[in-house]
């Protein structure tokens, strides 16, 4: 598996290549952060066949804010604000 990305001392980023990027909301259950992430990678496949189609886009951008990673800081969202983003409905890309 994979190594774990380095993380920022208070656990907000991780750091990639010198680059901080927001870190996923930690809290998520792991079934439906794997459910996230199985329709983040979906969508971006779908950015790729598309060459960026705005549609395409937009599931990526969705499904990042589920993730915590775009959107309002997960850290600054109240328990019921964090678990109501991660459980509203993110759509797969429709197969073609």
């Amino acid at each position: 598996m994979a190594e774990e990305p380095e993380r920022t001392e208070d656990g907000h980023y991780i750091v990639i290549k010198g680059r901080r990027w927001r870190a996923t909301d930690p809290d998520i259950p792991e079934d439906r952060n794997a459910e996230l992430r199985s329709i983040l990678m979906a969508w971006r496949r779908e950015v790729k066949r598309t060459s960026g189609a705005p549609e395409s886009r937009a599931g990526v951008q969705a499904t990042k804010v589920a993730l915590g990673e775009r959107g309002t800081p997960w850290w600054e969202q109240s328990d019921d604000e964090r678990r109501a983003r991660w459980e509203a409905e993110v759509p797969r890309p429709v197969e073609t």
